[in-house]
C-alpha cells in the first residue's frame, strides 16, 4: 500500500530513539534515500508479500497481526513513537526469504519514516559493520543451533519411542515363546496318552466317544466366558472335589485349566456318563491335555496378534508408505501415538480418551501431526510426574465450527501465568538442564500454525492444563501459506 508522501525533516527523525545517535550527515542521507508517508486507517503491508521497505512510526497507532488459518490474529498494538517493523532482515540479503512475516495496519492516520529495503541494508553494512556481523551471526547461529538441537531432540524422541516399542513387543513375544515351549511339551504328552489309550482294551465305540468328547470340549473352550476371581476360585474348588470323588489324581492341577476353558461339574457329569468308569481317568487326562493345548494356541494367537498390532501402530505412527499429505482420521493418529508412548505414560497415569468418532477426516501431514501429539503427551507426562507421578491425561476431540479440536488435558501443577506467553518461544523450557531443549512446543506451533493453518494455544490452572490444537476441516486456498519465520514485533 502507498500513502501520502510528505517532506522528510532530519530534525524530526532525529527525535526517534532509533536515530537519535546519528550524525547530521547520516540523518541527511536517510532523508534523501527515504521518505515520510502518511497512511489513512487501513492496511500498510500484508504478510507474505515481498519485503520492500523498513517502517519507523513517527506518530499514530499501528497493529501487527499474523495469519492463523483463515484468521488474522493480532500480536501487537502500540502508539509508541519510533517503533519499527517491515524489512528488518534486509541486511541478510538473499540468504533468507525477504518477505513480510506479519501484516501491519493503522487504526488512525499515521505517519511513518519509510526506508527502502536496499537502503536499509546498505546503511547497516556501512555504518554499523560490526553490529551487522554480530546480528548475522546471531541470526544464522540461532538457526543452526535450533536445527541441530531439533535433530537431537528427534533422535532422543526416536530412542524413547524405540525403547517403549521394544518393551511393548517383548511382553507378547516372550509369552508366545513360553506358550510354544509348553505346547510342544503338552503335544508330546498327548501323543503318549493316545498311545496308552490305543494299547488298552477299549472298544471302537469308546474311542469314538472320546474323540467326540474332545471335539465338544474344544468347542466349549472357544465359547468360554471370563469369570471374576471369586467365581473362578469357587468353581475350581467344585471341580477339584468332583475329580477327587471320582478317583482322578492331581485334581488340584487339572481344575484351574478346566475352569479357564469354561467347564463345570455338569460337563464332567456328562463326560462320566459317556464313558465307562475304568476309562474315565484316561478320558479326563486326554481332555486335560486337549484343553491345555487349545488354551496355549489361543495364547500364541493373542500374543502374535498383539505383536502385529504394535507393528501396525509403528507404521501408522511413522506413516511409512503413506502419502505425505492426505485426509486423515485424527483418532487413528492419536491411538498410534498413545500406543507408541504407552511405556512412557506408565501404569500410574490414567489415560482417558474422550473421542467424538463422528468427526470427519482433515487434510494434514499425518507424520508431522504425530510429532505434535508426541510433544504434547510428553509434556503432559512430565507435568504429572512433577507432582508425584499419579494423575490423569485426557485426550479429547470435538468440532468447533469449521475446525477440529484436539485437546490434551493433564492434572499437573499448571503453567505459571508469568511464563505462559513464552512457552512457544524457541529454546524456552521449564525442564531441568539436559531434559528439555525448549523446541518441542516451538516445533509443534510451527507444524500446526504454519503447515496446517491451524492454531495451538494453552489454558492452564493448577490441576488443569489444556493444550488445544484446532485444525481446519478443509484445505486452505492456494497462496495462503504462512512463512516459517517468527512473527516480528515492533521494537
Amino acid at each position: 500500500m502507498s500513502g501520502q508522501v510528505l517532506p522528510c525533516s532530519p530534525h524530526e527523525i532525529a527525535s526517534l530513539f532509533l536515530f537519535e545517535k546519528l550524525s547530521p550527515e547520516q540523518l541527511g542521507r536517510l532523508c534523501r534515500e527515504g521518505r515520510v508517508e502518511r497512511f489513512e486507517t487501513g492496511p500498510v503491508y500484508t504478510e507474505g508479500d515481498p519485503a520492500t521497505c523498513f517502517y519507523v512510526m513517527v506518530e499514530g497507532t499501528v497493529v501487527l497481526s499474523r495469519r492463523v488459518g483463515g484468521d488474522d490474529v493480532e500480536v501487537s498494538r502500540t502508539s509508541q513513537r519510533g517503533v519499527y517493523s517491515g524489512a528488518m532482515q534486509a541486511y541478510l540479503g538473499d540468504r533468507v526469504p525477504q518477505v513480510y512475516t506479519n501484516s501491519m495496519r493503522v487504526t488512525e492516520p499515521t505517519r511513518f519514516f519509510v526506508l527502502p529495503a536496499q537502503s536499509f541494508a546498505d546503511v547497516m553494512q556501512e555504518w554499523f559493520p560490526m553490529a551487522a556481523h554480530l546480528l548475522e551471526g546471531l541470526f544464522f547461529g540461532s538457526k543452526n543451533t535450533q536445527r541441530a538441537i531439533g535433530q537431537r531432540e528427534r533422535l532422543l524422541a526416536l530412542g524413547s519411542l524405540s525403547a517403549g516399542l521394544t518393551h511393548e513387543l517383548n511382553n507378547p513375544a516372550a509369552a508366545a515363546v513360553r506358550a510354544t515351549a509348553t505346547l510342544r511339551e503338552r503335544v508330546g504328552k498327548m501323543r503318549h496318552k493316545l498311545a496308552v489309550i490305543s494299547q488298552g482294551r477299549y472298544s471302537r465305540e469308546a474311542i469314538a466317544d472320546l474323540i467326540d468328547l474332545q471335539e465338544r470340549t474344544v468347542e466349549r473352550v472357544a465359547k468360554a466366558t471370563p469369570l471374576s476371581p471369586l467365581e473362578a476360585s469357587d468353581r475350581e474348588d467344585e471341580l477339584a472335589d468332583w475329580l477327587d470323588d471320582h478317583g482322578i489324581q492331581e485334581g488340584w492341577r487339572i481344575a484351574p485349566v478346566f475352569v479357564q476353558a469354561g467347564l463345570d461339574t455338569d460337563w464332567l457329569d456328562q463326560v462320566a456318563a459317556s464313558v465307562d468308569e475304568d476309562i474315565l481317568p484316561g478320558a479326563i487326562g486326554w481332555l486335560y491335555y486337549s484343553v491345555e493345548t487349545e488354551l496355549l494356541m489361543d495364547e500364541i494367537d493373542d500374543s502374535t496378534t498383539r505383536i502385529s498390532h504394535l507393528v501396525d501402530a509403528a507404521k501408522q505412527y511413522s506413516q511409512l508408505d503413506r502419502a505425505p499429505h492426505r485426509v486423515v482420521d485424527v483418532h487413528e493418529l492419536l491411538d498410534s501415538t498413545l500406543l507408541m508412548l504407552s511405556g512412557k505414560i506408565g501404569p500410574r497415569i490414567r489415560l482417558v480418551k474422550d473421542y467424538d468418532r463422528s468427526l470427519p477426516g482433515v487434510p494434514a501431514y499425518p507424520a508431522e501431526l504425530n510429532q505434535v501429539w508426541t510433544n504434547l503427551v510428553d509434556n503432559a507426562v512430565f507435568a504429572i510426574g512433577s507432582v508425584g507421578g499419579d494423575g490423569t491425561l485426557t485426550v479429547r476431540t470435538a468440532r468447533e465450527g469449521e475446525r477440529l479440536l484436539v485437546e490434551f488435558r493433564d492434572t499437573g501443577p499448571g503453567i505459571p501465568a508469568d511464563i505462559r506467553s513464552r512457552i512457544f518461544d524457541p529454546f524456552f523450557t521449564t525442564k531441568p538442564v539436559g531434559e528439555g531443549t525448549g523446541l518441542g512446543l516451538d516445533i509443534s506451533w510451527r507444524i500446526v500454525v504454519n503447515k496446517h493453518h491451524g492454531s495451538l494455544h494453552v489454558e492452564s490452572a493448577p490441576g488443569d492444563t489444556r493444550f488445544q490444537v484446532l485444525l481446519p476441516l478443509t484445505a486452505p486456498e492456494p497462496g495462503t501459506a504462512t512463512p516459517a519465520e517468527e512473527a516480528e514485533e515492533p521494537a
